[in-house]
């Protein structure tokens, strides 16, 4: 059986979930989520306990077993509390800030690059070089940050470039630096 799939999934106080038409719906303090699920998935609630069963043991449902009791989990945990990603602008003259329904940046190229916010992300910029994503969706958030990082990664060389806060960029050595051993 699926380790992740036999565990159960606790449902806060706040929040409801509900399973209907195929689709289950959970609805907490920060928001409201849904997402289809399959029909080889069945889900009991019982005593504040979400528990994810599937209808039989081959492959495709063993493997549905642990990614909807990991989806579901992410919902509950979106709606209660919220995803927070933070990325960091290195190079100078970078910059970022948000203007209305953009986010500006300034990457050293010819011009600024615009980035519109999706419906259901909150993005702040609370300094010039900090860019902080908000939502309920952890898919969503995670692709939105990943879009604005994919804009400018950062370079080995000397490290310049849009990276997650705390993300480890290995540099590279110049080539005046290698040939000198």
């Amino acid at each position: 059986m699926s380790r992740i799939g036999k565990k159960p999934v606790i449902i806060p106080k706040d929040v409801k979930i509900e399973v209907r038409d195929g689709f289950v719906h959970v609805e907490g303090p920060k928001g409201k989520l849904s997402r289809s699920l399959s029909d080889r998935i069945n889900l009991e609630i019982k005593d504040n306990q979400l528990f994810v069963k599937r209808i039989s043991d081959t492959k495709l449902d063993r493997s549905l077993h642990g990614l909807y009791r990991a989806l579901i989990f992410n919902m509950v945990k979106g709606a209660c509390e919220g995803y927070v990603k933070e990325l960091e602008i290195v190079g100078i003259g970078f910059r970022a800030q948000v203007q209305g329904n953009n986010l500006n940046m300034q990457l050293g190229f010819s011009h600024p690059v615009n980035l519109a916010i999706p419906q259901g992300i909150e993005i702040e910029t609370p300094k010039q070089t900090r860019i902080v994503v908000r939502g309920i969706d952890k898919e969503k958030v995670g692709a939105v940050a990943s879009e604005i990082r994919a804009v400018c990664p950062p370079e080995p060389y000397k490290g310049k470039g849009i990276r997650f806060v705390g993300e480890y960029v290995k540099k590279k050595i110049g080539k005046a630096q290698a040939g000198t051993k």
